[in-house]
């Protein structure tokens, strides 16, 4: 790991604010893309935040203040990635689920898949199971992300692919979940399409579930 990347880390997991910029910074300057500073340095530190805390390490107060730093980098970052054709992809609908404020790592997807060519539809935090299945039918949009953070709100993942299969939209809509809880073990329990590891790996997921469903 390049030692700038480490500090990024660093500043995100002990919420160093007045460090954050100066260390990407740093990371452009050494050639290194906004997308790997993204996925090693920010993605990186916020894994190990989550990991502090579902283990009782850490309390709200701290993964705000680390969401806050995260936010910070993110803003300079998006200035300086290539946006691409916005929507030439198509679209995706992006929600974190009932129960659950946190935004940082879904919000460092839609800059991604921005960047890479989709339209995203950020439903936002806390979104009801109905709010999710409703985007789904009123726009037609195939492909959905659901972010949760923390294991307590693992059963609302369920019953968005209960809701939609009562619907009978669940055929047509392929679904992928991420964040520090989840796995690909979770997924298959929770009979989802995808699970991704990082979100970087959002872009590969989506392509592929593109080419499954046929959508031009």
């Amino acid at each position: 790991m390049k030692e700038c990347i480490a500090v990024v880390q660093d500043a995100v997991i002990h919420m160093k604010d007045d460090v954050i910029i100066d260390a990407v910074k740093k990371c452009l300057a050494e050639g290194l893309s906004p997308i790997q500073i993204i996925e090693e340095g920010l993605s990186g530190g916020l894994d190990v935040v989550g990991q502090k805390f579902e283990a009782g390490e850490y309390y709200l107060a701290e993964l705000i203040m680390a969401g806050d730093v995260v936010t910070e980098a993110t803003g300079m970052l998006k200035d300086k990635m290539d946006p691409g054709d916005m929507g030439k992809k198509g679209k995706v609908i992006l929600a974190t689920v009932k129960g659950d404020v946190h935004d940082i790592g879904k919000n460092i997807v839609a800059m991604i898949l921005s960047a890479q060519g989709y339209e995203v539809v950020d439903l936002g935090v806390d979104v009801a199971s109905e709010k999710i299945v409703a985007a789904v039918s009123e726009t037609g949009i195939q492909l959905l992300g659901l972010s949760i953070l923390l294991t307590t709100m693992v059963p609302a993942i369920k019953e968005v692919v209960d809701l939609l299969t009562a619907k009978g939209l669940r055929k047509k809509v392929k679904i992928a979940i991420g964040g520090a809880c989840c796995s690909q073990q979770l997924a298959d329990e929770m009979g989802v399409d995808a699970f991704g590891e990082s979100a970087v790996a959002a872009v590969d997921i989506f392509d592929r579930f593109k080419k499954e469903l046929e959508i031009a």
